[in-house]
């Protein structure tokens, strides 16, 4: 397949890599000759400097029999307008933009722009995708890491393994026949900075990062296992009151469930913005860094602690701060995935990484129709693939004990008809089954041709 990606920062970058290490054909066009340059010299790609909405860097490009533009510059109007001259001149049969205003999100989202006015296929929105990590966090406070699949039947929890916890130093096999009703399955293990896919006689030792599949009705147990404790969110403190601040603070007011929270936003605008736009928030002005702030915003009091500004070292400071104050949760949002390791050592209990959460959108978009749902962990380490099982599918009528899967390889989760079921040595994978694989990154052109997803895009 053949595709154009416009943009080379963060998130540019990261979906050539996945899309060239798939053989794919990728052109990268960015009008910072430098990004295009490291593109160029890390990844099997072709660059072209230039601004990606003007029709004669797009023919450079290869627009003429492109499969698909994905327009992910900074810029709402240059990636707008780059997917109307994809269509209009060029035909390009598929376009994906990235868009950030709220005013051109709620006119998409509302079909006042039809798709024949504003050709896009796909709208990628990292604020709204970012607030909904952020609001999926604070439903599992324990886990660092949590995203759900098979339409919210299953959830992928990250835990950190403490000196207390009950199963430390446990076979996995041990842990198998000890809960043999309990339908949650450790797919990976992080353990001094390296990610892999356990075998069943592997253990979890303390200071073990595990991501775990776990069916929604067992979560409670599961925590409860690994000697975690749910926590109701009723009060927040959000640091940061732009438009990731402000979006998971209205889908506070809008929840089932009532939260009391305070928002803290440095700039007067902003926080004049959201002062108007939100009915129950109390929004104070001033520097989520003043601890004499975060005390009057009552962080000591709160259940958790939300840091949300565009500074990945001002969210850390302040979800230290806040940690510091007494507040028993903290989430800081970081886009700088080398800053990461530093999360434990400072007390932070969980992160929220931008790009992987908008390149896991974007891919989702991407993959073959058969593939409803990818989660890129880490710095794109490994995915997390949820996709039907086809009829010319290698695995289709074989137990997953009798299927050749690469080491880094493990089921999560696999639903027959309605009813998710825990994959077993013996569970037979059926055309039509839904199944939730963890692939390190390595190992996922191996795991889509098994599934058969890799033919086509779309």
């Amino acid at each position: 397949m053949k595709v154009i990606i416009c943009g080379a920062g963060q998130v540019g970058w990261q979906i050539a890599r996945h899309l060239a290490g798939e053989r794919n054909d990728v052109t990268v066009v960015d009008n910072n000759p430098d990004l295009v340059r490291r593109a160029t010299d890390t990844l099997d790609v072709q660059g072209i400097a230039g601004f990606a909405s003007y029709p004669d860097v797009l023919d450079k490009a290869g627009a003429r029999d492109a499969d698909m533009v994905i327009a992910a510059t900074y810029s709402d109007e240059v990636n707008m307008v780059t997917c109307q001259v994809a269509h209009s001149v060029f035909a390009v049969p598929r376009k994906i933009a990235r868009l950030r205003a709220e005013s051109y999100l709620t006119a998409i989202y509302s079909d006042l722009y039809r798709r024949d006015h504003m050709p896009i296929d796909v709208v990628i929105s990292p604020e709204r995708e970012v607030a909904d990590a952020a609001l999926q966090r604070l439903a599992a406070p324990a886990a660092f890491d949590t995203e759900s699949f098979l339409d919210g039947k299953t959830q992928l929890m990250g835990l950190t393994i403490d000196a207390g916890c009950p199963i430390v130093n446990t076979p996995l096999r041990q842990l198998t026949d000890l809960f043999s009703t309990l339908r949650s399955v450790v797919v990976g293990i992080r353990r001094e900075g390296v990610l892999f896919a356990p075998e069943s006689g592997d253990q979890l030792f303390e200071g073990d990062s595990c991501y775990v599949m776990v069916h929604a009705d067992d979560v409670q147990r599961t925590m409860e296992i690994f000697g975690k404790s749910l926590r109701k969110q009723e009060r927040v403190v959000i640091v940061g009151g732009g438009n990731v601040g402000l979006s998971v603070a209205r889908r506070l007011e809008t929840g089932k469930i009532r939260v009391r929270a305070k928002m803290i936003e440095r700039n007067r605008k902003n926080a004049e913005r959201a002062a108007e736009e939100l009915e129950r928030t109390i929004v104070l002005h001033g520097d989520g860094l003043d601890a004499a702030l975060l005390v009057e915003a009552g962080v000591a009091r709160a259940d958790a602690a939300l840091c949300v500004t565009d500074d990945d070292k001002v969210n850390m400071l302040a979800a230290v701060r806040a940690k510091a104050a007494g507040c028993s949760m903290v989430i800081a949002l970081i886009n700088d995935p080398t800053l990461v390791p530093l999360m434990e050592p400072l007390g932070i209990d969980a992160y929220i990484n931008p790009r992987s959460t908008t390149v896991s959108s974007i891919l989702r978009h991407i993959r073959h129709g058969r593939v409803s749902q990818v989660y890129s962990i880490g710095d794109a380490e490994a995915e997390v693939i949820e996709a039907e099982v086809l009829s010319t599918s290698p695995i289709s009528g074989s137990r997953i004990r009798e299927i050749d899967f690469p080491e880094g390889v493990l089921v999560g989760a696999v639903r027959k008809g309605d009813k998710v079921v825990k994959p077993t040595g013996s569970l037979r994978i059926d055309e039509g089954d839904q199944i939730v694989i963890f692939a390190l990154a390595g190992d996922v052109p191996e795991v889509e041709r098994l599934l058969q997803v890799s033919i086509d895009f779309f």
